[in-house]
């Protein structure tokens, strides 16, 4: 029979065993001190940041409206040889439908489609703002807006055949001189002050609505026959009664044929009447009230 081990010594040895069974811990050391959180306000998000920085830095942009100006002259003489050729809707050639005697015509938008305003935009990012008339005009006084990929080419290109070359732009009526200044300066063919119709023109016998262009797309009608027109918005090819997505379908519905082949439309994430649709057209609402309009308006599926 075993002898019991006194209590303390039995203590003492279990403690000696673990002791020496146990893995040894590394010595502790003092973690570096960790940077403070940057608390220092963050600039809010910009919806436009990635629509400007596209517009100026994608190559995509670029192979946009090279293929678009490119393919259109491909397109030109044969629309030049066909008398019965035109580009206006029913509607802006109704009060003169006959084409006999015309002189042939393309008719382009400027902002957007002609020149590339996207340092304006960029300035609005940088500064957090959002567009006001003020600025806009100072920009557009500025002159130095650059020309858009494959727009000279294709305008000399209509010009040197013997088309005339017409703008029709919503910039207000005195930004008319910088705008001309600055499209010739950009390389653009300008006939003269007959061939930019800016919002100020007054066209006799018919009632503008708005910044509508089709009061000033039949001014253009009485003279020329439309080949082509170019634009970044819808309205810039036909009236848009009521700019909500089905307004906006319905104006284009019977002329989607004539995409790529009489129209021609370039892209502008950054601005028009797509964005102001998606908020029900009221820019009195707040910014984040806006944004919240177009986040509800997504697609998810």
């Amino acid at each position: 029979m075993l002898k019991s081990v006194p209590t303390a010594l039995a203590a003492a040895l279990l403690l000696s065993a673990c002791a020496s069974g146990a893995p040894k811990q590394p010595p502790v050391v003092a973690s570096a001190p960790q940077p403070a959180a940057d608390l220092s306000p963050r600039p809010a998000a910009d919806d436009n940041l990635n629509a400007v920085a596209w517009s100026q830095d994608a190559s995509e942009h670029d192979f946009i409206y090279l293929q678009t100006y490119r393919n259109a002259e491909e397109k030109l003489l044969k629309a030049l040889k066909d008398p019965t050729w035109d580009a206006l809707p029913k509607d802006d050639r109704a009060g003169h439908p006959s084409l006999k005697g015309l002189k042939p015509a393309v008719v382009l938008d400027v902002d957007e489609t002609v020149l590339d305003n996207s340092p304006y935009q960029a300035r609005l990012v940088r500064s957090g703002t959002e567009y006001n008339e003020a600025e806009w005009a100072a920009w557009c006084k500025e002159g130095i807006a650059r020309p858009l990929p494959g727009v000279v080419e294709f305008t000399r290109f209509a010009a040197d055949h013997g088309i005339a070359v017409i703008y029709i732009s919503n910039r207000a009526k005195d930004l008319d001189d910088a705008t001309l200044d600055n499209l010739r300066s950009a390389g653009l063919p300008v006939a003269g002050k007959a061939s930019f119709l800016g919002l100020g023109t007054v066209v006799e016998g018919c009632e503008q609505a708005g910044s509508e262009k089709g009061c000033r797309r039949q001014q253009v009608g009485k003279s020329y026959r439309v080949l082509m027109q170019f634009g970044d918005q819808i309205a810039d090819f036909a009236n848009v009664y009521g700019n909500t997505p089905e307004g906006r379908t319905k104006a284009m519905a019977p002329y989607t044929a004539w995409i790529g082949e009489r129209w021609f439309v370039l892209p502008n994430p950054t601005y028009g009447a797509w964005e102001a649709a998606m908020f029900d057209n009221d820019y009195t609402l707040p910014r984040e009230a806006r944004r919240q309009k177009k986040i509800d308006s997504l697609r998810v599926k």
